[in-house]
């Protein structure tokens, strides 16, 4: 297992993959978007995912959906801060998911223990001094630009070579800047500058992903992609609410885990929770190694 520093103790003892859940602030997001956007909403939503078995809560404030348009700093402040503290006081585990310096460094002082930035450092250049000066964990996500433009990005002749190689240029130049390698996750970033073809090539090789030498999220839930494995939807022509692709997030959780992935971030958490204990059972009774 990669050796990952900076998590508090319940999930740096976790020896299976750890389940992330999902509270978007947003009036937009791709997945629900506007059902959690008032504190009250995000804060019960944070509970009842806890409940679910999440380990580990994420809290963006900001749409990154294909096509969304940025909102000021202020603004996803504003949405996120209050959700975060009210969690914490809880008891909940809160990473936040950024792309800015200063929020990531207002959420942390709040008390999140885990900085989710889908642009791995690159949108803001103080993200790198934020995080190398709190010693806090980091997300780097494979990045090629912003939503309003990534979907025209998406063009690789080998796009899990290509996304090896764009990382680990990513975590050089946090290493550069000062952040301890020790405490970085990688994230492919599915769905960001790639099509279906690409996702599904990419999830196939978690493999390939972990010789980089450091832990792995793996963030396909309700992804467009996984539309291609969804039944009811390929039977009867059932809407396009993401929400039917639950059932295969829980799959791509489950295979993810055996693969040896870190975490699995998920919008609908009770069947991930279940399908990585599921994944660490299975490796144990293999004679493998769970990894936490």
């Amino acid at each position: 297992m990669h050796e990952l520093i900076g998590l508090p103790a319940p999930l740096a003892e976790l020896d299976r993959c750890l389940v992330m859940g999902v509270i978007n602030v947003t009036p937009d997001s791709f997945s629900d978007g506007g059902r959690w956007f008032s504190v009250d909403d995000a804060v019960r939503r944070g509970i009842d995912l806890t409940a679910q078995g999440a380990d580990l809560l994420d809290v963006g404030g900001e749409s990154t959906r294909p096509g969304a348009l940025r909102i000021d700093e202020d603004e996803e402040a504003r949405r996120i801060l209050p959700v975060i503290r009210q969690l914490v006081k809880l008891g909940t585990m809160v990473s936040v998911d950024t792309t800015r310096g200063s929020v990531a460094g207002a959420a942390l002082d709040a008390g999140a223990c885990l900085v989710n930035d889908v642009s791995g450092g690159r949108a803001d250049p103080t993200m790198a001094r934020v995080v190398a000066q709190a010693q806090v964990p980091f997300v780097v996500m494979h990045w090629r630009g912003h939503s309003d433009v990534m979907e025209s990005l998406a063009h690789y002749d080998d796009v899990v070579s290509e996304v090896s190689a764009e990382l680990s240029a990513q975590v050089g130049e946090l290493v550069a800047a000062g952040v301890d390698e020790r405490r970085l996750v990688l994230d492919p970033g599915f769905g960001f500058a790639k099509n279906a073809r690409h996702s599904w090539e990419l999830f196939s090789s978690i493999d390939r992903l972990l010789e980089l030498g450091r832990p792995v999220l793996i963030g396909t839930s309700r992804k467009r992609f996984l539309a291609e494995a969804v039944a009811v939807q390929q039977i009867s022509g059932a809407s396009a609410d993401p929400s039917v692709r639950d059932g295969a997030t829980a799959a791509t959780s489950a295979l993810a885990a055996a693969a040896g992935a870190w975490g699995v971030r998920v919008h609908e958490v009770a069947a991930s929770a279940d399908a990585v204990r599921v994944a660490a059972r299975a490796r144990a009774a293999s004679g493998g190694v769970s990894h936490g």
